[in-house]
């Protein structure tokens, strides 16, 4: 069974995705939490699997909360939620360690996947959501060349490249260990040497070193 914390101020919200977790048999909602105070509070009393984070919030914002629960021991994956067009703080959280991102109109299915990925240690990013994350990001950070970027990247073996490539396109593990014919627990292998050798936290930094370096358009 995989436990889940809500961390949202809106009880509508809560309630929402409460009732969409609560249909799948494999999934429990452990608690709630309508402030990040009272989300790092929750971690520590229930030791969830997975925290779907709200940004914005009061006492303590999402992003101060994800940073506070990544930097405990055997820490849960974090989810943030987030509206895109209005959040602008979504890469300080992946940088304070959140797993990845999700829209708050993310359709059920595809929420339900989310949680049980980050809850065995995958990711899901959503191949469109993705690349509008991308772009948005490198306009904003021109000044790399794409050379300084491939430079990055010459640590690399070939067979990092081309999971760095899938991850650049969105992909999660089952989906790379299809495309690359490779058992899942060489693409885990392959992104943990991926992590060190860029200094990267999480697959949305991964699919950035991706992008700046042309291996994914």
């Amino acid at each position: 069974m995989i436990s889940v914390l809500l961390a949202d101020d809106e009880a509508l919200i809560r309630a929402g995705l409460r009732m969409i977790l609560e249909t799948s048999d494999d999934l429990i909602v452990v608690d709630e939490a309508g402030d990040g105070q009272a989300a790092v509070a929750a971690v520590e009393r229930h030791r969830p699997d997975v925290v779907l984070m709200d940004i914005r919030m009061p006492r303590l914002d999402g992003l101060e909360a994800t940073a506070a629960i990544r930097a405990k021991p055997q820490p849960p994956s974090v989810i943030v939620l987030t509206t895109f067009n209005t959040d602008h703080d979504v890469f300080r959280a992946l940088d304070a360690g959140a797993t990845g991102f999700l829209l708050k109109d993310t359709p059920p299915a595809d929420l339900l996947r989310a949680v049980r990925l980050a809850a065995a240690g995958d990711a899901m990013l959503s191949p469109s959501v993705t690349r509008q994350v991308i772009h948005r990001f490198t306009a904003e950070d021109r000044s790399r060349s794409r050379a300084a970027a491939l430079d990055r990247l010459r640590p690399l073996t070939e067979r990092e490249r081309e999971v760095l490539v899938q991850i650049g396109l969105g992909h999660a593990n089952a989906v790379i260990a299809r495309a690359l014919h490779m058992s899942e627990a060489t693409v885990k292998s392959h992104i943990t040497r991926l992590f060190e050798k860029l200094a990267a936290t999480n697959r949305v930094q991964l699919a950035i070193a991706a992008f700046r370096a042309g291996l994914v358009e």
